[in-house]
């Protein structure tokens, strides 16, 4: 059993160290977040100034406001006592040895027997900032790199050196991936390790494309973004977020850092980076780098005049019949295609799957261990070795013979043994011993897509949703709709599983969720438009009534349903997890009823369970006492506001005080099923009937559309947002009634229908629901 971190001390209140401090806070930690003491009276200027600084991040670094009060600033001088009461301390002071080893030296003479202590280096060797440390210090010294930043990119390398106790090793590995959810790869003491060495060849690698080879910064981000599975930021975007200082400090440190490396000179610093650099244009955090905003328009850099100037049409042939297929699909036509993009990603591609072959075993033993690097470090959908085997092995192979790339000897050997892939049956992956080793999957994840490869685990399916045995008597509702919406086919398929779990012995209960990046996008717009636009409201209104009822059937279902639940939660979607008396949440879930961002309400009892938790958090059934609560809940979905966290979400009322949060999003289909066990096996007994739930009246409702009026006369709302949030008072308030009433919840359901169809019918809705369509967007008309 490892025992998990409950204190910790960050030792620099930089942007790493504050951000690294941020998230152990959300993780539960108290954490001591020091740096230098300041010349002035207050010596704790330094740090509260970086701190405030950090505060304003976007997007924000703590789960919620009340989590910054998690970190104790402090001061080297003044409190640097304070390390001997915690059980972790990182390092992320100056990237400078000497200063280092000194703070070294300093912490073992406080620290703790047990105390384990990590550097965030990124550029020196970890085995020398321990030199001269006794045997017992460095035993429980490591390299912990965080990817900035650390609360929102998975990954977390671990670095031991050759005398780091391997308990040590296991427990950070443990509470990286639980506590802190990160995905962890352990690497070996190389520069830059592993994500950042290939990652960097990549980045490099576009620079000369820009530079010597004649394509323009939007060709070469189009071609290494969301197009061959990286993300949006593409080359350029990245290197304006990171920001080009950064970027030519690590890549400045890295050339002289690898003498042996084959492709060194990909490492070279250009000399348009130096002068970008010395000029103080530096990306995203001067307002210009590659890219410039200006006047709403995005301009490029001219690297031969370092003007900034309109984007030219890309000449990279038609994309368009590319764009929509899978990821597999997607990077074999573009391998093959003609012209321009084909030449671009063939050679860039060739040069990045060859180096990262060449770099195994010096950085790191196995190919997967690269691939979960890139994917976790960089964003990358598929990792170079995984991407080789969609490109085809020997098709990779013979392409690299014949453009001279190196290969070595280990990946020429693989071939002459007959083997044709570095993963083989999902479940195994080469290694340099001529042979497949079999991955080993977490205990405690549920991997869908190995579920679904055993044909009796899937009970039930339809074209967008699917019903799976997950075992021990316990059933997984899957959406697999576009965008994860709730379609007429997901609604029905619902009430067939529910049908199945009151009348079925053998199944103890049910999760609800999937293994995409967002849980649900809401209801499917589309649908409801269609049938709007043909003038069936009588179909719409049936529609509500039914999944009103498969929303009340959920919340009193006789055997336990679990929501499990990750990334956008919305709408529709928000009032499922609404109705569900448990829920498992990652710790990234962003949630909210954003109907009236559409020119709706909630219309299938978001409302009712918005008044009835307001009236349930208020001290007494007293008007005073639940007014605060119903006005807050009102003006948060009145501006259709969504969780920036689990944590946040159970803040704003959206995910009830019980709900299982959990920090590494892979375990929350586990979970979710063990929470059915135990409610199982304890006796589950559902929710008690709501047969009398307070609203107040038409007093309430005059504070409320008097709030919407303010919003409305200070800029933040337009008059169709005032006349949508009067809507909404009216059914939080319980329509006509005139007074504090006691109803039902049929009848706040009633209402929410009632008040629902008729918005259909309005132009400025319908124009909200094309724009959303058309741009994914909100439209404020």
């Amino acid at each position: 059993m490892n025992k998990p971190f409950r204190t910790a001390a960050v030792l620099g209140a930089g942007i790493m160290g504050t951000q690294i401090a941020a998230h152990l806070a959300n993780a539960g930690l108290t954490v001591h977040l020091l740096d230098l003491p300041a010349q002035s009276s207050d010596k704790n200027d330094l740090v509260e100034t970086a701190f405030k600084k950090a505060l304003k991040l976007s997007p924000p670094i703590f789960f919620t406001k009340k989590i910054a009060h998690r970190v104790i600033l402090g001061n080297f001088e003044e409190h640097f006592h304070r390390v001997a009461d915690v059980d972790w301390v990182i390092e992320a002071v100056v990237e400078k040895l000497d200063v280092k080893q000194q703070l070294m030296q300093q912490l073992e003479t406080v620290i703790r027997a047990d105390t384990i202590v990590s550097t965030n280096t990124s550029g020196l060797p970890i085995q020398a900032i321990a030199e001269g440390r006794s045997l017992s210090f460095r035993q429980r010294f490591l390299g912990t790199h965080f990817f900035n930043p650390p609360r929102y990119l998975k990954l977390l390398e671990l670095i031991p050196t050759s005398d780091t106790n391997p308990d040590v090793l296991k427990r950070m590995q443990w509470f990286g991936r639980s506590g802190l959810g990160k995905g962890v790869v352990i690497a070996k003491d190389t520069p830059n390790f592993i994500a950042n060495r290939i990652g960097m060849y990549a980045v490099m690698l576009g620079l000369q494309a820009w530079t010597t080879q004649g394509y323009t910064i939007e060709e070469i981000d189009a071609l290494t973004g969301t197009l061959v599975g990286r993300p949006k930021s593409a080359t350029f975007r990245t290197a304006d977020l990171v920001g080009l200082d950064t970027l030519l400090y690590v890549i400045e440190n890295l050339y002289p850092a690898i003498p042996n490396d084959e492709s060194r000179e990909v490492f070279r610093a250009p000399e348009v980076l130096r002068k970008l650099v010395s000029t103080g244009t530096l990306g995203a955090k001067t307002g210009q780098g590659f890219y410039k905003k200006q006047n709403q328009q995005i301009l490029s850099l001219n690297r031969e005049t370092f003007a900034y100037e309109p984007a030219k049409s890309l000449d990279l042939g038609d994309l368009s019949a590319i764009e929509p297929l899978p990821l597999a699909d997607r990077l074999r036509a573009l391998y093959g295609a003609p012209g321009r993009a084909g030449a671009f990603f063939r050679q860039t591609m060739l040069h990045i799957l060859g180096y990262s072959a060449r770099r195994i075993p010096e950085i790191a033993n196995y190919p997967v261990e690269i691939d979960r690097a890139m994917r976790w470090g960089f964003g990358w959908e598929l990792g170079p070795f995984e991407i080789w085997d969609v490109l085809g092995f020997e098709t990779v192979l013979a392409d690299m013979n014949a453009a001279h790339i190196a290969i070595p000897n280990w990946v020429e050997t693989m071939h002459h043994n007959g083997a044709r892939s570095f993963y083989w049956n999902h479940h195994y992956t080469y290694e340099l011993q001529y042979q497949y080793v079999r991955m080993e999957a977490p205990a405690d994840e549920i991997n869908l897509a190995d579920l679904k490869r055993i044909a009796d685990r899937t009970l039930w399916q339809n074209s967008d949703a699917a019903l799976l045995d997950l075992g021990d008597g316990v059933a997984l509702y899957e959406f697999r709709s576009k965008g994860n919406t709730l379609s007429l086919n997901v609604v029905n398929g619902l009430a067939e599983v529910l049908d199945r779990l009151e009348t079925q012995d053998d199944l103890q209960g049910l999760v609800i969720g999937n293994d995409r990046p967002n849980f649900c996008g809401g209801a499917n717009l589309a649908e409801i438009a269609e049938m709007a636009q043909s003038g069936n409201m009588e179909a719409i209104n049936t529609l509500i009534i039914q999944f009103q009822s498969l929303l009340q059937r959920i919340h009193y279902a006789s055997k336990p349903i679990v929501a499990a639940v990750q990334g956008r939660v919305l709408g529709g979607g928000c009032e499922l997890v609404m109705a569900c008396p448990q829920v498992v949440a990652a710790a990234e879930t962003y949630i909210g009823l954003v109907e009236l961002s559409v020119g709706l309400i909630p219309g299938a009892g978001g409302i009712l369970r918005t008044v009835s938790r307001s009236v349930e958090r208020a001290a007494t059934e007293s008007p005073e006492h639940i007014r605060p609560f119903l006005q807050a809940a009102f003006e948060t979905i009145a501006t259709a506001k969504v969780s920036n966290s689990a944590y946040e979400g159970q803040e704003l009322g959206f995910l009830p005080s019980t709900t299982h949060i959990v920090m590494n999003a892979d375990r929350r289909l586990f979970v979710a099923k063990q929470q059915v066990l135990h409610l199982s096996r304890i006796g589950y007994t559902p929710p008690p009937r709501q047969n009398a739930i307070l609203v107040l009246g038409r007093p309430m409702r005059a504070v409320l559309e008097h709030a919407a009026y303010i919003f409305q006369q200070s800029g933040f709302a337009s008059d169709y947002d005032r006349y949508l949030a009067n809507r909404l008072a009216y059914v939080m308030t319980g329509g006509e009634l005139t007074a504090p009433c006691f109803v039902s919840e049929e009848y706040l359901l009633q209402l929410e229908r009632e008040t629902f169809l008729p918005l259909l019918g309005q132009l400025k809705t319908q124009e909200r629901i094309a724009h959303a369509l058309k741009t994914k967007k909100p439209l404020r008309n």
